[in-house]
C-alpha cells in the first residue's frame, strides 16, 4: 500500500523482500512485528491475484462489494479507508475490466453508486479461496491457542488506538479548578522553640 493525503490507499506495485542484513527480533516492538507480517500478507496475496491477472488495489474493493454491493463511491472510500480520489482511480480500472458498473440514480446526479457486475461477482469463488490459502500457510505450525491469544491481542491494539488520547500531564502533578498545583506540599519549617527568659 502507498500513502495518499496522509492514509493508506492500495496499491499495485509488489513488495519486495525485507533489506538483507535487516533480520526481525523478538525483541522488536509489536508495531515493528505487526508492519512485517502485514508485508509478509500482502506480497504472498498479490503473487496470488496476479496469477489471476486481478491488482491488489481491486482486490480491496471486491472484497467490499461482495459484502456490500451497491454502495457509493464515498461509503467505499470509508470501508476501505483510502481518499475519494483513489476510489474514483480504482473503481474506474475495475469499470474497465468488466468487474464493476457505476449508475446514479433518477433524481440524485450527485452520488455514483458502485454494483458488481456478473464477471466481479464470479471472482468471489477464485480469490476468496486465495486468501484462506494465505491465511493458513501464515499460521503454519502455531498451536490453537496461540492464534487466538493472537487475535485477541491484535483486537485490543486496534481498541485502544482508535480510543481517543488523554493529555497526559507530567507524573504526579495534579491541578484543582484554579488551575494552580495542588501537590502535597511540605509544611514549613518551624522555628526554634524560645527559651524562657530568667526572671
Amino acid at each position: 500500500m502507498s500513502h495518499d493525503g496522509g492514509r493508506c490507499a492500495p496499491s499495485d506495485s509488489p513488495l519486495g523482500p525485507r533489506t538483507e542484513g535487516d533480520p526481525i527480533n523478538k525483541s522488536d516492538r509489536l508495531a515493528h512485528l505487526t508492519k512485517e507480517a502485514w508485508r509478509a500478507f500482502t506480497r504472498a496475496m498479490q503473487a496470488k491475484l496476479a496469477e489471476h491477472g486481478v491488482p491488489f488495489g481491486h482486490w480491496t474493493f471486491l472484497r467490499i462489494l461482495w459484502e456490500r454491493d451497491g454502495l457509493t463511491q464515498r461509503e467505499l472510500s470509508g470501508e476501505a479507508g483510502v481518499m475519494e480520489p483513489t476510489t474514483y482511480a480504482a473503481i474506474r480500472a475495475m469499470a474497465a475490466r468488466g468487474y464493476v458498473r457505476r449508475e446514479q440514480l433518477p433524481g440524485n446526479r450527485k452520488n455514483v453508486y458502485v454494483y458488481l457486475t456478473p464477471k466481479g461477482r464470479a471472482l468471489e469463488d477464485k480469490l476468496v479461496p486465495l486468501a484462506v490459502e494465505v491465511n493458513a500457510v501464515a499460521v503454519r505450525g502455531v498451536p490453537a491457542e496461540d492464534i487466538a491469544a493472537a487475535r485477541a491481542t491484535l483486537l485490543a491494539v486496534v481498541e485502544n488506538l482508535n480510543r481517543p488520547s488523554r493529555p497526559t500531564r507530567a507524573p504526579g502533578r495534579r491541578t484543582g479548578g484554579s488551575g494552580r498545583d495542588s501537590r502535597p506540599r511540605a509544611p514549613a519549617a518551624s522555628s526554634p522553640a524560645r527559651r524562657p527568659q530568667a526572671r
